[in-house]
């Protein structure tokens, strides 16, 4: 059997055809080039484009990451959900400064967000809640996210009663459900390079709403 240390230095990294990317033609902002990418790569077949990471930190300052859905991306930031009492709505609750982290293996491509992250209105966590799949309801009528499960029956148990619930009260209201989204103040892109000659966009949020771009090294 292959051990971990052969099977890690015997992996490949991007073994596809990498797009290029000329970083004189990006647009103006973030967003327009942000769809760009996120279109191709879901017409190149990546799986799940849409997951991304989001990075926290706790009360003392340490990071905490895991990995979240996109809901949009507009003219108001980077869109996401979950719930308020979960670890990571505390931690926002407490400091909402966030990044996100998007990778695009098909197309050797990252995009990486910093800003800070603010809450939308009860009606449009509402709104997103109930536009997902009965699955997605019945998990957030569960609730208790990151707190300690006795045992797998428990939760077995817990999941049950919510799908029934969530199929008889497809309207049902979830009152922790929060919808934040994170608006940048510093967007990088990075294009991978086979030659290991790597693109990287980096823009920042200037006064007036403009973005300065910058390149940098590999």
């Amino acid at each position: 059997m292959t051990g971990f240390h052969e099977t890690l230095r015997a992996l490949r990294v991007w073994d596809t055809e990498l797009p290029p990317f000329d970083p004189h033609s990006a647009p103006a902002d973030p967003l327009p080039l942000f769809r760009e990418w996120f279109t191709s790569a879901a017409r190149a077949g990546q799986t799940e484009p849409h997951t991304m990471a989001l990075a926290t930190v706790d009360a003392a300052g340490r990071p905490d990451v895991r990995t979240v859905m996109l809901h949009d991306a507009d003219e108001r930031g980077w869109h996401f959900a979950s719930h308020a009492t979960s670890a990571k709505g505390r931690q926002l609750a407490a400091d909402p400064h966030a990044a996100l982290h998007f990778y695009w293996l098909v197309q050797g491509r990252q995009v990486r967000l910093r800003g800070r992250v603010s809450s939308g209105t009860p009606e449009e966590a509402y709104a997103d809640l109930h536009a997902r799949s009965t699955g997605a309801l019945a998990a957030a009528l569960v609730g208790r996210q990151s707190e300690v499960l006795p045992s797998l029956e428990e939760l077995e148990r817990a999941g049950a009663a919510a799908w029934r619930r969530a199929e008889a009260e497809p309207d049902a209201d979830v009152e922790t459900w929060t919808r934040y989204v994170l608006e940048p103040d510093e967007a990088e892109f990075f294009q991978g390079d086979a030659l290991r000659r790597h693109v990287r966009l980096r823009y920042r949020r200037a006064p007036g709403g403009r973005w300065d771009r910058d390149l940098l090294w590999p």
